[in-house]
């Protein structure tokens, strides 16, 4: 059993953001995306059942090793990193197929994903929070997508998931090789001990490039055009209620447009 979980290194949703040239800053307050992390405590717990190798496997500039290296504090065995100046504002198109060159990379076929059996994600990144790459990462492979589980199974070759839409529960599954996307209620992620961040230190990343991935530059990105900060929040309006208070209520929110 060989699973490539992919992780992303984005600002600490506690952090000021800041736009620079067009583009988020990064590298000074970045963490591995909270809900990757329910996506790398899922392959790890698959393989303590089942056997096998969890690959973590991320793209971003030099800084974004640190989502790897929580990643193998946490029990994934390797990493890889694609690092490359010309994925700088990448879409997310062109980050779904970078990332499936990698994952093929892994397999060891250039056409299919080779012996890779399951492509797990997080649901979404805080960064962007668009939750379209695990769509475009399965197409762009060629593998079956199930998305937003809370809960995820191997049994006899197939991949078995459970998620919620709605008020509807569902029950999932697809042959192998897939690729499942998890939300945070698949799990409690664990928390490495000392002795795991020391073994993490001996565990290898590999650096590609897109050289190596057979890619061609340029690769289409997206930049922002206008960024302002949010305005500080003022003080509310106190009403005392003598029998119109709900006659003025009605009025603002339709004078704000909120209804």
């Amino acid at each position: 059993m060989k699973i490539v979980v992919c992780v992303k290194n984005v600002p600490d949703v506690q952090s000021e953001r800041r736009v620079e040239a067009g583009r988020l800053v990064r590298g000074e307050d970045d963490v591995l995306n909270e809900l990757d992390e329910n996506a790398v405590e899922a392959a790890v717990s698959l393989v303590e059942e089942h056997g096998g190798e969890v690959v973590a496997l991320t793209m971003g500039p030099e800084g974004a090793e640190d989502a790897l290296r929580r990643a193998l504090q946490m029990g994934a065995d390797r990493a890889v990193h694609v690092c490359d100046e010309a994925l700088a504002g990448a879409d997310v198109v062109a980050t779904a197929r970078v990332l499936a060159a990698a994952v093929r990379r892994v397999g060891g076929d250039v056409e299919g994903v080779g012996d890779v059996d399951l492509v797990l994600t997080g649901m979404a990144s805080l960064d962007s929070m668009t939750s379209l790459l695990p769509g475009a990462l399965a197409a762009a492979l060629h593998v079956p997508a199930l998305t937003l589980a809370t809960g995820v199974e191997l049994s006899d070759g197939e991949v078995v998931v459970r998620r919620t839409v709605g008020a509807v529960r569902e029950v999932l599954s697809a042959p192998l090789p897939a690729l499942v996307s998890v939300t945070d209620q698949a799990n409690d992620p664990r928390y490495p001990n000392f002795a795991a961040m020391r073994a993490a230190r001996r565990k290898p990343v590999e650096t590609w490039d897109l050289a190596v991935l057979g890619l061609e530059p340029p690769v289409p990105s997206v930049a922002v055009l206008d960024a302002q900060e949010r305005p500080a929040r003022c003080a509310g309006t106190i009403r005392t209620d003598a029998g119109e208070a709900g006659r003025e209520l009605a009025a603002w929110l339709v004078d704000n447009q909120l209804v």
